[in-house]
């Protein structure tokens, strides 16, 4: 088992957008088999990166919301996001060494990007 943790468009805010450090999301299908082929890549890196970047994967299947509104419109996309905004963006089956590099990049970067980025206000009011 891995520590790759599945969103939904209902639990995207609290897994992937109010989360600190670097998160690699994984957009994805079931029926697509380039999805198939890079999951064990994707497996592998979340073990290996385990507690320094959080690894996420959403089903466009089953969630058209979030995909939508961050304009996916191929599987596998694979987004970095960091302090909850997507920084980095890879679409369709690359080699497990650029997955591995974009994951290095956030990890090199993250903290950066995280303190150079502007908070996301939740409690929006409404008069």
């Amino acid at each position: 088992m891995t520590n790759i943790v599945e969103a939904t468009d209902i639990s995207w805010e609290e897994v992937v957008e109010r989360s600190v450090g670097p998160t690699l999301v994984m957009f994805h299908s079931p029926a697509c088999p380039h999805c198939r082929m890079m999951m064990p890549s994707f497996e592998e890196y979340a073990r290996e990166f385990e507690g320094k970047v959080k690894f996420v994967r959403i089903n466009v299947m089953e969630n058209s919301f979030t995909p939508e509104r961050y304009g996916v419109m191929a599987t596998p996309t694979f987004k970095l996001f960091c302090g909850g905004r997507p920084v980095l963006e890879m679409v369709g089956a690359a080699g497990p060494s650029l997955l591995k590099k974009m994951v290095e990049d956030g990890l090199t970067s993250g903290a950066e990007c995280a303190r150079r980025s502007t908070p996301i206000d939740y409690n929006v009011g409404y008069v």
